[in-house]
C-alpha cells in the first residue's frame, strides 16, 4: 500500500490503527511506515497521526459537571464504578481529524479509533461530495470485498462516487458485486438495518436504491445524511478481570450427555471446596446445547450426540488461574452420577493439560459523551519520514 501511494502521489489512510486505536498502537503503526520508508529509500513524505484514547480524569471531570454519558445497548449512564473498573478508554473519531490532516498535507495518515466509514468519506467529503453519498461509500468499502460474491475474503474492490450515486466494483475476476452482497453488506453490523450512525450524524439508508450497472458493479443512490442534534461521540473501554487458562473436555457418552449439568456441578463443588467460593471465576460453556444462544437456545433440551465443554478460569494469578482450571476440567472425568456404577469417567480430554490463555477483559464501556468540537478528543500530529 504505501509503495504503490507513493508512487501514485496519492494519500494512504489506515484507521484504527491495530484494531483498537489505542496510541500504542498509533505508534507502532507510524513506526513501522517510517521503517518501510528507510528500507525502501522513499523519498521525503509527511505523516499525520492522531490519537483517540482519553484518560479517566476527563471522564470524571464530564461527570461531576453534570454530564450524562448515556450507554448504548440499554447500558445504564456511565458512574464511577464503571469508570474505576476500566484499565483504557478510547473514544470513537469521524472524519474531522483526517481532513484536518489532509489539509494540512499529510501524505500518509495513521489514525486512532475511529468509525470504519470514516477513512472513506474523509477524502470525498473533503472534495465536496454529498455526505449521505460519502458515509455510505465508506460503510460499503469498510470490509473490502465482503460486499462481493463469492466470498473470498479481503479481496479488493473499487468505490467510484459523483454527485449522483455511488458504484462498487469487484477487483477480482470471480467475484461481483450484485444487487443482494451490496445491500446485504449495508446491513452489515446493524441493529437498525437503515442506519448507520458517526460522530456528527448518521445516514438513513431505508430509501437506497441498487442497481446492476455491469456484471461486476453495483450503483446506488438514495441515502440520506441526517445531521445530529448535539455531538456525541461514541466511548469504549475495557476492564482486565484477571489472569486466565482454558481446558477442554468432550463428551460422547449419552448419560453423561444427560446429566452434564451435573457434571459441571460436580467439578464447580470440587474447585469450592479446594479453593473456596470467591477469589476467582470459573466458566463451562457447553458447545453441541447451548454455548452460543444461552438461556434462548430453543433445542437446548436436545443437544448433541457429542458435546466439547470449553473451560475457563480466571484469577488474580496465572498460578492460581491455572490450579483451578485443571481442578475445573479433571474434576469433570471424577463425576459421580446416581446410575453409574464403575469407576471410569465418561469424558475425554483433548489434553491432558490446561493451556494459558490471554488475560480476560470485560467490555464495560459501550457509551456516549457530548462533545463541543469534533476535534477536541483528538490530537493531530505531523511527521516526516523517507530520505
Amino acid at each position: 500500500m504505501l509503495l504503490a501511494a507513493r508512487r501514485l502521489g496519492v494519500p494512504m489512510i489506515v484507521g484504527s490503527a491495530g484494531d483498537t486505536g489505542t496510541n500504542s498502537r498509533v505508534d507502532l503503526f507510524v513506526g513501522i511506515i517510517k521503517e518501510l520508508a528507510r528500507k525502501h529509500r522513499l523519498t521525503r513524505f509527511r505523516i499525520g497521526y492522531f490519537y483517540s484514547e482519553v484518560g479517566k480524569a476527563y471522564l470524571c471531570s464530564k461527570l461531576e459537571a453534570g454530564d450524562t454519558i448515556e450507554g448504548l445497548d440499554a447500558r445504564p449512564p456511565l458512574d464511577v464504578a464503571t469508570l474505576d473498573a476500566t484499565e483504557r478508554f478510547v473514544v470513537m473519531a469521524g472524519v474531522h481529524p483526517y481532513i484536518k490532516l489532509l489539509d494540512e498535507g499529510a501524505d500518509v495518515i495513521i489514525g486512532g479509533r475511529s468509525s470504519d466509514c470514516a477513512i472513506f468519506a474523509a477524502p470525498a467529503i473533503r472534495q465536496g461530495f454529498p455526505e449521505g453519498l460519502a458515509y455510505f461509500y465508506g460503510k460499503i468499502l469498510e470490509c473490502a470485498s465482503f460486499c462481493a460474491e463469492p466470498y473470498a475474503g479481503k479481496e479488493s474492490v473499487l468505490g467510484e462516487i459523483t454527485m449522483e450515486d455511488v458504484k462498487v466494483t469487484a477487483l477480482l475476476p470471480e467475484q461481483r458485486c450484485t444487487i443482494a452482497s451490496v445491500a446485504g453488506h449495508a446491513m452489515y453490523e446493524r441493529a437498525n438495518p437503515f442506519y448507520e450512525y458517526f460522530l456528527g450524524g448518521h445516514i438513513d439508508m431505508s430509501e437506497c436504491r441498487y442497481e446492476q450497472y455491469d456484471e461486476r458493479t453495483t450503483r446506488i443512490t438514495g441515502p440520506k445524511y441526517v445531521p445530529a442534534a448535539e455531538l456525541r461521540a461514541k466511548l469504549e473501554g475495557a476492564g482486565k478481570i484477571g489472569e486466565r487458562y482454558i481446558g477442554m473436555v468432550g463428551v460422547r457418552d449419552p448419560y453423561t450427555i444427560e446429566n452434564i449439568d451435573a457434571v459441571i456441578d460436580w467439578a464447580r463443588r470440587q474447585a469450592a471446596e479446594r479453593f473456596g467460593p470467591t477469589g476467582y471465576e470459573l466458566h463451562h460453556t457447553v458447545y453441541g446445547r447451548n454455548a452460543i444462544l444461552g438461556e434462548l437456545e430453543p433445542l437446548k433440551g436436545s443437544p448433541s450426540h457429542e458435546l466439547c465443554v470449553v473451560v475457563q478460569a480466571i484469577a488474580p494469578t496465572r498460578e492460581l488461574a491455572e490450579e483451578v482450571c485443571i481442578t475445573g476440567t479433571h474434576q469433570m472425568f471424577y463425576a459421580r452420577l446416581p446410575a453409574v456404577k464403575g469407576t471410569a469417567g465418561g469424558v475425554a480430554f483433548l489434553l491432558d493439560e490446561v493451556l494459558p490463555a490471554s488475560p480476560a477483559y470485560r467490555w464495560t464501556v459501550n457509551h456516549t459523551v457530548r462533545l463541543d468540537d469534533p476535534l477536541e478528543l483528538f490530537p493531530t500530529f505531523l511527521t516526516e519520514a523517507g530520505g
